[in-house]
């Protein structure tokens, strides 16, 4: 066992990946090192908590069996929270009804001892972690939340048991001849704070997901050709050199260049771009994307740790432990609020000890106890996580789902929106938009020669001309002689006619005049429209773009962000011309097109390094780094589960427009938790000089227990009932 608080981190990216791919394939993986994400700078060869600020240590290096680590302390924290739900509510109703003088559940001297016995395992059990965090937090001279919350239920439960064990060492406070008791407090913030680790646990395990789902689109083996023979290897025994069948619908195993045959390879993975690209010999390949309807042989170039889909892996990697935990408000309230409450009850007891009545001794420990016990965090415990919850279920209604709680609080201060074009802004799905016949064509003829060309053709863009041609219930024929022709097109006869498809430069190429159609392709190319021309018989015949569409909802969104003060970034893999377009039509303020998934990191790290608070919406594998590099991330709900993992917010809708009713949300929660956080300390602020007896010298007034364990109940209960305001939200309004 090692423990050891490095002065920076080091990069570890490579050794990350390479231990993943071990681990994937079987054999077994190095020593497993875990960091802190809130201090990186803590390496432990085991699993535990931040000797600093006491959050569980997560893995530096990811591996697909992690996800059963994560469940683990999940489901030991819920397995605790359940109990401590079942046991603490029982307790707190009889705490309540032996302060109410009409009304009893049970005699108070049985009442008391039940109360004792249902708060123990709460305490002692329930709580045993805390109390661990809290040591440490001692001997490494590191206040943080569970110190507060050790102090807070350790000295409520303990001056209960002593109260109730030594009674007449105690004075009798005001009309009240119980011993004051104050299980049910102990017991209430244990469930709270047990309550607090569960949100967290939930969000930590859903964005370890993103690195599982990016592990999965490898494939776990290859086609090795050897001597002429194929043989099945595993991935981690390809290397440099190998030649590997891919067969059609399989992925990519690694990334390197078509040594013999053609295909159409979908990249959208890598892209964002939905069409497939044909890809001939010596064209590169990519690991993890999907091969099409043709089998080739490919050349492995790069293996392991160095392929692009392992680079994504670390980069994703990388950026979930740069976030800051949702509890860096607590703890940096408990690094001074702590010592303040403890000097506090010291200075409480000396003066009662000095100028108190008699029995001075029995008044300064009560006096003393009841400052510690006021300044338990149980309200301050509810005000972020009820918040939290409520906006959660009130998000999901109006389709938000909020998959990390602090990417909420943090997309209030978004000043930066960077946005991926296909799939975000677009419908993600080409779609025919124009048909331009020659003279001697119709719209109709020219676009059945082409589908029924098209229907033996491996090319990107024959899906979307056939079910054009299908939308316009056109018939076609089956075509003879096909052939692919390296360079973008297709030739064949259809109803004995030659005919030949593709780039307009290549019908050129091939003698046919294109001259009468020439402004038109550079008009439809400039609109960034994907443009393909027909020859009949050696004969122009007429064009046919296609282009991906903006969702109808787009401008509006557009303009209602650039309401609340955004500056909107696209970032997109598309070309220039298609991108520049975009970006025209919607008012886009900057615009990067040809853009790989690096470049997308990189810049979103650019634009945090110069103060921007930078939120990044995407669907794609492709955007899964920028969305976990940004502050926050928000995928498409109509994207792939890996940007889906990687993002804090889903729009369920995949509609633009969920991004303004995010923000909306988010405004409104983090406005409810600054009222609670204002409810909760104006109730310490008042509570606590009251406990120490401030109104004793000048009214001869003390603070009933059973006045303080209301209080604090009061305290509780508006927190909650401010924070049950948010089930108001109603989508692009706030709650009222």
């Amino acid at each position: 066992m090692n423990t050891s608080i490095e002065s920076a981190p080091p990069d570890t990216g490579s050794r990350n990946v390479a231990a993943i791919g071990k681990s994937r394939a079987g054999h077994p993986s190095a020593k497993r090192v875990y960091t802190c994400s809130m201090h990186p700078e803590i390496r432990e060869d085991h699993p535990g908590d931040c000797p600093i600020c006491g959050m569980t240590l997560e893995i530096l290096d990811a591996s697909p069996e992690d996800g059963e680590e994560d469940h683990a302390e999940l489901k030991d924290m819920t397995r605790r929270f359940w109990v401590a739900v079942g046991l603490s509510l029982p307790v707190f109703l009889l705490s309540m009804a032996r302060g109410c003088s009409s009304f009893h559940l049970l005699p108070p001297g049985v009442s008391i001892w039940l109360e004792w016995a249902l708060s123990t395992p709460v305490v002692l059990w329930a709580a045993a972690p805390f109390f661990v965090r809290a040591w440490k937090s001692l001997v490494n001279r590191s206040l943080n939340m569970f110190t507060l919350v050790a102090l807070g239920t350790g000295t409520a439960y303990g001056f209960s048991v002593f109260t109730v064990l030594f009674p007449h060492l105690f004075p009798t406070l005001s009309h009240n001849t119980e011993p004051p008791v104050y299980f049910e407090a102990a017991a209430v913030i244990t469930t709270l704070v047990l309550l607090g680790q569960i949100l967290e646990l939930r969000a930590r395990t859903g964005a370890g997901k993103a690195i599982r789902a990016l592990l999965g689109l490898a494939p776990k083996g290859a086609h090795r050709l050897e001597n002429g023979a194929e043989r099945d290897v595993p991935l981690d025994q390809v290397v440099v050199g190998d030649h590997l069948r891919v067969k059609p619908g399989e992925k990519i195993p690694v990334d390197g260049r078509v040594a013999e045959g053609v295909t159409s390879v979908d990249e959208s993975m890598i892209t964002g771009e939905p069409m497939p690209v044909v890809k001939e010999t010596g064209q590169p390949l990519v690991a993890g994307t999907i091969n099409g309807s043709g089998s080739i042989v490919m050349l492995a170039e790069k293996v392991g740790a160095e392929t692009l889909l392992a680079q994504i892996v670390q980069m994703v990697s990388q950026a979930q432990r740069s976030r800051a935990p949702i509890q860096r408000l607590a703890d940096r309230v408990s690094s001074w609020f702590v010592p303040i409450v403890i000097l506090l009850s010291i200075l409480t007891f000396l003066a009662w000890i000095i100028w108190g009545p008699t029995p001075a001794l029995g008044y300064a420990v009560v006096n003393a106890v009841a400052v510690l016990i006021i300044a338990c965090p149980c309200a301050l415990g509810l005000a972020t996580p009820m918040s939290i919850l409520v906006a959660v279920g009130s998000g999901a209604k109006a389709g938000i789902l909020i998959q990390n709680a602090e990417a909420l609080e943090t997309l209030e201060r978004v000043n930066t929106l960077v946005i991926d074009k296909t799939g975000t802004l677009t419908e993600g799905k080409p779609v025919l938009i124009a048909v331009q016949p020659l003279p001697g064509f119709d719209e109709l003829a020219l676009l059945r020669i082409a589908a029924s060309l098209e229907s033996s053709s491996e090319h990107p863009l024959a899906n979307a001309i056939m079910r054009a041609a299908k939308e316009r219930s056109l018939a076609w024929n089956k075509a003879e002689d096909f052939k692919s022709i390296p360079g973008g097109g297709i030739s064949g006869r259809v109803d004995g006619k030659d005919i030949l498809i593709g780039k307009p430069s290549l019908l050129e190429e091939r003698g046919i005049d294109l001259s009468q159609v020439a402004n038109a392709v550079e008009q439809l190319i400039g609109s960034g429209n994907t443009v393909i021309a027909i020859g009949v018989d050696g004969k122009a015949a007429g064009l046919i773009a296609l282009n991906d569409p903006i969702k109808k909802t787009t401008p509006e969104a557009i303009r209602a962000l650039h309401r609340l003060g955004l500056r909107i970034l696209m970032m997109t893999g598309d070309n220039r011309q298609t991108a520049d377009r975009i970006g025209r039509t919607l008012g886009i303020d900057e615009v990067v097109a040809g853009v790989i998934p690096q470049d997308k990191y990189d810049r979103i790290v650019a634009l945090k390094k110069a103060g921007k608070i930078v939120a990044m919406a995407g669907d794609g594998v492709n955007d899964a780094p920028a969305l976990m590099a940004a502050a926050v991330g928000i995928a498409m709900g109509t994207g792939t589960d890996v940007a889906m993992h990687s993002a804090g917010i889903t729009l369920v809708k995949g509609d633009l427009r969920g991004i303004v009713q995010a923000i909306a949300l988010s405004h409104s929660t983090m406005r409810n938790i600054r009222q609670n956080l204002f409810f909760a300390f104006l109730y310490n602020g008042l509570g606590i000089p009251i406990a120490a007896g401030v109104l004793y010298p000048a009214f001869g007034l003390l603070l009933s227990p059973m006045i303080a364990s209301a209080a604090m109940s009061l305290s509780s209960i508006s927190v909650i009932g401010n924070a049950l305001r948010l089930r108001r939200f109603r989508g692009m309004g706030e709650a009222k």
